[in-house]
């Protein structure tokens, strides 16, 4: 255990001198926080620019955590790096955990023995801020749905801070955030396990098997989820979707407007889909959106993000016009079936999003194309019998890497022994790199690569987004590649 930096006569680090305090419930608090994530380091610097005693913990060394410590430079905090000792919740009025922290270490279960509070920087920002707030959550689909929810907001010329989950903390910006804004904030599991309190707009896009790895149950996982509907008020509004069977069950909770989206039946309060059209409705009827064939992300759970972000819109005040405007120009999210190249007439496509087996099927039946399916990872007690099934019968091939390899490729021959027909051959690679050259010499032109894992990343990389930018890189080295044979073979002809 190292603690950093060089302390005063009372241990407190003093990296900065006069910074400015401004007063809030932080202030005078003594607030220990763990994690030096981006969460963590937000909600240090929060709390100590108003006047909080900060302790950062992580369990990771100083070299290893040298941009986070960097960033606080300028703050009056104790770090204490390379484990969490319970002395730190000695004279402490709050825990703040950053959302990747379990809430079984013994520390948070010392913290509430001892009757401290624990909370998160989300939590933090949803207590605190002054606008119109709308959250987001859902196994599937969240960050796409928050990003074009915020896309129509700013085509409607409100000012919108789109964040948590996805980009960089709420928190950051609260000092800048006006009453008449408004702020859309992505919130996973993690995050909500600890809030007791919920946004004007909520949605729960869908409801499957995720993260059990962390919460053990799917009911512990539902619950989690479940707080962003649990504490809204009588004239708050909750967005469901109308199929989904696991998050349709929440409007048990909704106190306020229930809106649903659907792309099966029509619904008289939300969005829906009706001839490859998108309505929504509301006591007026419904108002045509934009065609189908507008928008330009690939596969039906897509066609689901865009209602649900419909729905949001709506509800918030922004007119049809500006939805649309916002659809077909939507980029994508990157990690999210970003085409990355087309190689000799090859689609390399990333969906390192895809960390559910859910994910990655929705992936896979995007493409009309056969595929070739780069998959596994690291397990997080997934269900995967349906994910062999649809696969076997449904890819071209299958090319597994990470700690998810042999069981899958188990998995996979159990369920081509018990399916009457020809079925996708499976591969084993010793990792991504192995695995795309594997891709590469099975693809022909018009098949799809796709990076689909249906597993976490943390088997070798730090995140979702660090293994996409591996297969990102991975392609462009293919493309460099193929451009310097060209050029080779073009000199030669000359």
């Amino acid at each position: 255990m190292v603690v950093s930096g060089h302390p005063g006569s009372d241990g407190w680090h003093r990296f900065g001198v006069g910074v400015s305090v401004m007063v809030d419930a932080f202030t005078g608090k003594r607030v220990v926080v763990l994690g030096l994530a981006r969460q963590g380091t937000a909600i240090a610097r929060f709390a100590a620019e108003r006047g909080a005693r900060v302790i950062v913990s992580d369990l990771k060394s100083p070299e290893a955590l040298v941009d986070a410590l960097d960033s606080l430079t300028d703050l009056e905090i104790k770090t204490v790096l390379g484990g969490h000792p319970l002395t730190m919740l000695d004279g402490a009025d709050l825990l703040v955990v950053s959302g990747g922290v379990p809430l079984d270490l013994p520390i948070i279960r010392e913290a509430h023995a001892r009757g401290i509070p624990v909370t998160n920087d989300s939590l933090e920002f949803a207590r605190r801020v002054p606008c119109l707030h709308v959250g987001i959550t859902g196994s599937a689909g969240k960050t796409t749905t928050t990003a074009l929810t915020g896309a129509m907001a700013v085509a409607a010329d409100y000012r919108a801070w789109i964040g948590g989950n996805i980009g960089r903390p709420l928190i950051t910006y609260l000092p800048e955030i006006q009453a008449q804004d408004i702020c859309i904030q992505e919130l996973s599991s993690f995050q909500l396990e600890l809030w007791d309190c919920s946004p004007d707009v909520a949605a729960v896009l869908n409801l499957t098997p995720n993260h059990l790895d962390r919460h053990q149950t799917m009911d512990a996982y539902k619950a989690a989820k479940a707080n962003i509907l649990r504490y809204q008020e009588s004239d708050a509004v909750a967005v469901l979707p109308a199929e989904d069977p696991g998050a349709a069950q929440l409007a048990e909770l909704v106190q306020g407007r229930l809106r649903r989206f659907s792309a099966q039946t029509k619904v008289d309060d939300g969005a829906y889909l009706k001839s490859d059209e998108i309505y929504v409705a509301d006591e007026g009827g419904p108002r045509a959106v934009c065609a189908v064939n507008e928008i330009p992300l690939r596969g039906g759970h897509n066609v689901q993000n865009v209602l649900a972000a419909v729905t949001l819109a709506d509800s918030v005040g922004v007119p049809v016009d500006a939805m649309r405007a916002a659809i077909v120009d939507f980029p994508g999210v990157e990690h999210r079936l970003e085409v990355v190249s087309i190689i000799q007439g090859v689609q390399y496509v990333n969906d390192s999003i895809a960390t559910a087996p859910e994910r990655s099927l929705a992936a896979l039946g995007s493409f009309s194309e056969p595929v070739i399916l780069l998959a596994g990872g690291k397990d997080k007690g997934m269900v995967w019998e349906p994910w062999a099934e649809a696969v076997a019968t449904q890819a071209k091939a299958v090319i597994l890497f990470g700690q998810l390899a042999e069981p899958l490729a188990d998995l996979l021959q159990r369920t081509a022994g018990r399916l009457s027909g020809t079925t996708a051959p499976t591969l084993r690679a010793d990792g991504l790199a192995e695995g795309l050259l594997l891709a590469r010499s099975l693809a022909k032109p018009g098949d799809v690569v796709l990076l689909a894992p249906g597993g976490a990343s943390f088997d070798a990389y730090q995140d979702f987004a660090a293994r996409g930018q591996h297969f990102r890189e991975l392609v462009q080295e293919l493309d460099k590649a193929r451009a310097a044979m060209n050029s080779e073979t073009t000199n030669q002809e000359r």
